[in-house]
């Protein structure tokens, strides 16, 4: 088994809320809780809000196509659904991802 890090690209097996199927999607590693991962959606769809962080080095970073990490959806997966490593974020879109990530994620309550 591959050493997971924080601030890598891999292919999750996403279940479904009704846990009848999955869908694998590529996700990035925001951090490692004991055997947990928290990760971030990475999307090929258009930026929609502030929490969404397009990548400029998405070639570099392992990704097939122009992406989106998307902070507003977060997922806590079992390590073991993380199951191929895609590549790692370039230091110029991590800091974006930071940038965004102390700006505009917090609670709104």
């Amino acid at each position: 088994m591959m050493t997971i890090q924080p601030g890598e690209f891999w292919v999750a097996d996403i279940p479904f809320t009704n846990a009848t199927a999955s869908k694998k999607r590529p996700v990035l590693v925001l951090w490692l809780d004991g055997a947990d991962a928290v990760v971030a959606a990475v999307t090929t769809a258009l930026p929609r809000g502030n929490t969404d962080v397009s990548l400029h080095e998405w070639q570099k970073e392992g990704l097939r196509k122009p992406s989106v990490v998307r902070l507003s959806r977060l997922d806590c997966l079992e390590q073991t659904l993380l199951i191929g490593r895609v590549g790692a974020i370039a230091q110029s879109d991590a800091q974006t991802v930071l940038q965004a990530w102390s700006h505009h994620v917090k609670p709104q309550f």
